[in-house]
């Protein structure tokens, strides 16, 4: 169970949009994001990534739990949705809020990293090594930015567990999902970490809500285990105006490895099943909202290894047998 009271989360967000005194924040920041954040907190506007990130973080940090999040441009965000560390708008001078949200809280590290992908990823490894209780984050800039770290993945991450008898709970964030900027501006090459599963050595997820990612960001320190995270990060649905979670949605539950199809009329009509995961799901659903399809169900895969067997089969129970289901597939 991972999920945090409303309240809790409500006052959180707020505290996550405020200055010290005689701060002068960005005017564009001010506007387009803290105002948005303010009405989130008051319920009056439905969470984005970027928010429900950022209270993944905080609610850990006042439990106690530390939290350290690097890579390049980290404190803005890759694509600035995060805002993590506010510059004065006059002095350049930093100000991160996640560190005054209360007098017990654990520490939280933010920084903006030096493109030695290698060095810093090795380091986070280390760090994970040692601090087993903290929260440990790296973020590539861009998919393919994580090419550069591949020794790191290959000799001691993904093989931690069985060639050194070592655990580690690391988390990469990987821009992922062609966006039409040419092959290398977001993809993290999903098959490659796919090609490295095995014998449940890693967790690998494609996420379609904010929602989830509050709960798996949570689930991934809070539960006894300790399993490297590859989380295939996107870059529409952090905008996407259906990608938005509520604060209600986080305060229960917990992380859902299969999110069953919400969208069609009775099952017992449904002739076929689609199966995807990440950004895809809402282009399927934009067009069968268009062309008001009821016979066709999708069935969100949130993670894709290890390969969640059951809740997969109970996904797709209520459907009549023989139903065709289909993996939709969004690049190589």
């Amino acid at each position: 169970a991972t999920g945090v009271e409303a309240q809790v989360l409500s006052k959180l967000l707020d505290q996550l949009t405020r200055v010290p005194e005689g701060f002068t924040t960005n005017p564009k920041l001010e506007k387009m994001v803290l105002e948005s954040r303010r009405e989130m907190a008051l319920g009056k506007k439905a969470l984005d990534w970027g928010a429900a990130e950022n209270l993944a973080y905080a609610s850990l940090v006042v439990q106690g739990v530390p939290v350290r999040l690097t890579g390049q441009d980290v404190g803005r965000g890759t694509f600035s949705h995060r805002h993590a560390i506010f510059h004065d708008f006059e002095t350049g001078e930093q100000f991160i809020p996640m560190t005054r949200l209360s007098q017990q809280q654990g520490r939280f590290q933010v920084w903006d990293s030096p493109l030695t992908e290698t060095a810093v990823l090795g380091f986070e490894y280390g760090v994970c090594l040692d601090r087993p209780e903290c929260l440990t984050l790296w973020e590539a800039q861009f998919g393919d930015f994580v090419n550069v770290a591949q020794v790191i993945i290959d000799q001691f991450i993904v093989s931690s567990e069985d060639k050194w008898s070592r655990l580690n709970g690391l988390v990469m964030l990987l821009p992922h999902g062609f966006e039409g900027q040419g092959p290398e501006h977001s993809s993290a090459r999903l098959e490659r970490f796919l090609g490295l599963a095995a014998e449940d050595n890693i967790q690998v997820v494609n996420l379609t809500t904010p929602g989830q990612l509050f709960h798996c960001l949570r689930r991934q320190v809070l539960r006894s285990l300790r399993k490297p995270l590859v989380v295939m990060s996107p870059k529409s649905l952090l905008r996407h105006p259906e990608c938005v979670t509520t604060l209600a949605e986080m305060a229960v539950g917990s992380f859902h490895r299969v999110l069953p199809d919400c969208g069609t009329g009775p099952s017992s009509k449904v002739t076929r099943t689609l199966l995807c995961s990440g950004k895809l799901y809402y282009e399927l659903d934009a067009y069968r909202k268009e062309h008001n399809r009821k016979d066709v169900a999708i069935v969100r895969l949130e993670q894709i290894y290890p390969f969640p067997d059951r809740q997969l089969k109970s996904a797709l129970s209520v459907f009549p047998k023989g139903t065709a289901a289909i993996w939709v597939q969004e690049e190589p």
